[in-house]
């Protein structure tokens, strides 16, 4: 079986393995935004070549935290148990930092849902990511 992105970037840089629930959501959110993020980009730019700004206009639509927000709610009824606690934590924690442009409500779900995509990256599960990410666009019946 081939090994994921953060298997080998782990092994390339000498990384030490490290228990994922020693992660605050916080730290999962903060990788799990890059990583669906990549997603989103592979996507817009796999549906072709456009100008930058217009690639960057549909990446945008999809990182802001009311499209990520309802992303997450369409997405609730297909996370396992040990999925939903990634993403309650992440949900539930407690930012420094303040919603721009999103209600509080629908930041704390955006962060729920990057928490989620950070735990299942770190833990290896990018073939799980990448099904949620296509389940939630048919969910919202969203095309990038």
């Amino acid at each position: 079986m081939e090994k994921g992105i953060n298997a080998s970037i782990r092994e390339w840089f000498a990384l030490e393995e490290v228990d994922i629930r020693t992660y605050s959501p916080l730290a999962l959110a903060y990788i799990g935004d890059g990583i669906f993020e990549l997603v989103i980009r592979s996507i817009v730019v796999g549906r072709g070549n456009r100008r930058p700004g217009e690639l960057d206009r549909r990446t945008s639509h999809f990182a802001k935290a009311q499209t990520q927000a309802k992303l997450a709610e369409k997405l609730l009824p297909f996370l396992t148990e040990e999925e939903l606690a990634a993403y309650r934590r992440g949900r539930n924690a407690h930012s420094q930092t303040v919603a721009r442009h999103a209600s509080v409500q629908d930041y704390r779900k955006a962060t729920g849902l990057e928490a989620l995509f950070g735990f299942l990256y770190l833990t290896d599960r990018f073939d799980r990511i990448l099904f949620l990410v296509q389940k939630g666009l048919e969910e919202l019946g969203e095309r990038i």
